[in-house]
This record gives structure tokens, sequence and C-alpha cells, in this order.
């Protein structure tokens, strides 16, 4: 078993070594000239959402949409537009849902307290109710005086049958 996770370790270190790792989609022909223009294409890419595949940035997604947005990235850049400007051009096209972490505002409050609060109020709800079902033993009730005599006297009755 020890050798077999070596073996393992040893052919993922391989692979790894000779490029066989997770590859970006980023083609040739879409990176600039530019290297410090294609560096920030690559940051601003790390934050967008591929919106077909929806949990793999523009970098890592093989779909259309997502070469035509990677395009886009570097043709706002090399026009000459900020990275603020890009992803502000972006949202306003495609919302929010374009950036892999976005902004707060009140959408996004709604959108990540609602599971909390019905974890609450789910909570709340079966409080209530363990409250409020009967209890599952009786109280225990004392024997009347008559009650204790006659139970005295079955149990008499059995002590002289039994050896």
């Amino acid at each position: 078993m020890r050798t077999l996770a070596l073996l393992m370790a040893l052919l993922l270190a391989v692979g790894w070594a000779i490029g066989a790792g997770p590859a970006l989609a980023v083609n040739p022909d879409e990176q600039l000239a530019d290297p410090a223009l294609e560096a920030r294409a690559r940051e601003l890419s790390r934050e967008l959402r591929c919106v077909v595949c929806q949990n793999q940035t523009i970098d890592d997604s093989d779909a259309a949409i997502a070469k035509d947005l990677r395009i886009l990235v570097r043709e706002r850049l090399t026009a000459g537009d900020t990275d603020a400007q890009v992803m502000a051009y972006l949202t306003d096209r495609y919302g929010d849902f374009v950036r892999l972490r976005p902004p707060l505002n009140a959408a996004t409050v709604a959108l990540w307290s609602l599971p909390v609060l019905v974890l609450f109020l789910a909570m709340a709800a079966a409080i209530v109710y363990l409250r409020r079902r009967p209890s599952a033993q009786p109280a225990e009730a004392a024997l009347t005086p008559d009650e204790e005599a006659a139970l005295e006297a079955v149990l008499a009755e059995r002590r002289k049958r039994e050896p």
C-alpha cells in the first residue's frame, strides 16, 4: 500500500513537471504583445467567472463565451481602460454574476443571509415543537393506602408460592 502511494505521488510529480497539470484555456493568439498589459489581463481574468461554466475563471474555461470575454478584456485594456473600468464595463454588461467575488450589496446580503435565517427559523420551530409536545412518560402518581395494601397482599401471595 505504501509503495502504491509512493508510485502515485511520483507519477503526479512527473506529470506536473512535463506540463500535464491544469492547462489554461488562453490561446497564444489571444495574448497581448505587451507583457504588462498581458499580466493585467491575466489578473482581471482570474476575477471573472465564465457565465457558462460558472465555477471557472474565464482563463480556465474552454467555452466560447469565455474566449469572447478574454478577448474583450484585452481589447478594453489595449484601448486604455483601467482595470476598474474594465470590471465596471463587464459588470454593467453581464451583472455581478460575472465576478467570482461579487461586491457586497442588498442582493448579495439577502442571498447569503437567507440560509442562516432559515436555519434559525427551523431551530426555533424545533424548540417550540419540543416544548409543546406532551412528555413521553406520565408523572408517577402515588398509590393510595388501599392500593398499597392490595399490592402488598399480591406480593405476599407470590412469595409464598415461590421456593
